[in-house]
């Protein structure tokens, strides 16, 4: 039971991590909508450019798959209708300034949205938005608007898992302000990743927004070797690039990134790399790095990482015994070795230790 548990949590972790921002979001909204009769209400404008946003899409219930998913724009009121709900800084998922009542978030993940959207929606004239989430939704695999550039303010992007398609635009590259960015898990009808990050690519994403603490990437189309400049991201957290087709070796400064705590590179079997001789003090809690060409001897050094959670590097290359200094990792709890080319005995520190819910060393 608990390591099943465990496993769904790690499954659920981009949507978990992702929706951290958005509580924080949640939680300002709510403080503010507790007192809102000392705000501002939200500018006609405003007001407007949602309810056309509303009015081009359609509900359906199949465009979401999180279950507790619902319309939350199905209550938003038009302008002029009776009642308190024709202030939008009420509206559900929507949050404003306090100050100026200019809408500065848009929470509408899992609200059931349908349909294609393009750079004349009047989504684009909410000009002061420093939030933007429209995961779990489907967009009918339009392309990503070249207009969301004209979205300067934004500081956290989340399309996640909404039937996107095409190459993200070069527009989005000059959102510089952006600290949280998640395009992952685009899929066409078939169930291929939708989405390419070729022209522009990765190097001319890292290099452009500087200030990101989360990249969530996974299962978008990117083909290419991944740039040294990553590892200039110093503020970066999670770094999630699962299944892009990433070729060459791993640039091994980003290990040694100083906040970077959830790594994942997994299901890239060309891209190659070496585990670092890893220092104390270093806050790793995640690393994934399964179904890639990951080769060498991990270092007794990883005995360091007092943080670490999960480590999955099933099907890699790695050699060599399994250092004894893993089983001292007082947190480690999910732990997956399995077929590779490890030799000698198991470490009696694996077999006594008592946090590990998943333990998995079979085909070596």
């Amino acid at each position: 039971m608990g390591s099943t548990l465990f496993l769904f949590v790690f499954m659920r972790l981009p949507l978990l991590l992702s929706s951290f921002v958005l509580m924080v979001a949640n939680s300002n909204s709510n403080s503010s909508s507790s007192s809102s009769m000392q705000h501002p209400l939200c500018h006609d404008s405003e007001s407007s450019a949602l309810i056309q946003f509303m009015q081009s899409f359609l509900i359906d219930e199949h465009a979401s798959s999180d279950p507790s998913a619902y319309p939350k724009i199905a209550m938003w009121k038009s302008q002029g209708e009776e009642g308190e709900g024709s202030d939008c800084c009420s509206w559900d998922g929507v949050e404003c300034d306090k100050e100026n009542g200019n809408v500065i978030s848009l929470h509408l993940a899992s609200s059931c949205l349908y349909g294609s959207i393009n750079s004349s929606n009047s989504l684009f004239n909410l000009a002061h938005l420093r939030r933007l989430d429209l995961s779990d939704n489907h967009f009918n695999y339009s392309e990503i608007p070249f207009a969301v550039g004209r979205l300067s303010r934004l500081r956290s992007l989340n399309l996640s898992f909404s039937g996107f398609s095409g190459q993200i635009p070069m527009e989005l590259l000059t959102l510089s302000k952006l600290v949280f960015l998640d395009l992952s898990r685009n899929f066409d009808l078939w169930g291929n990743p939708s989405l390419k990050l070729q022209k522009p690519g990765l190097r001319n994403l890292v290099q452009n927004l500087t200030y990101l603490k989360a990249l969530h990437l996974s299962q978008v189309d990117i083909s290419s070797t991944i740039p040294h400049e990553l590892a200039n991201l110093s503020s970066l957290t999670s770094l999630l690039l699962r299944g892009c087709e990433l070729q060459g070796e791993f640039p091994m400064n980003i290990f040694r990134l100083p906040s970077l705590r959830y790594l994942s590179v997994r299901y890239n079997p060309y891209l190659t790399g070496y585990l670092p001789e890893f220092e104390e003090a270093n806050p790793v809690k995640m690393l994934f790095l399964e179904g890639t060409n990951f080769s060498g001897e991990l270092p007794t050094s990883i005995g360091r990482l007092d943080s670490l959670i999960a480590l999955n590097i099933h099907s890699c290359n790695f050699t060599g015994p399994v250092p004894a200094s893993l089983g001292h990792l007082p947190q480690l709890s999910y732990l997956d070795l399995s077929n590779n080319s490890f030799s000698g005995r198991i470490p009696s520190s694996l077999a006594n230790h008592t946090q590990l819910t998943y333990l998995s060393l079979s085909f070596n």
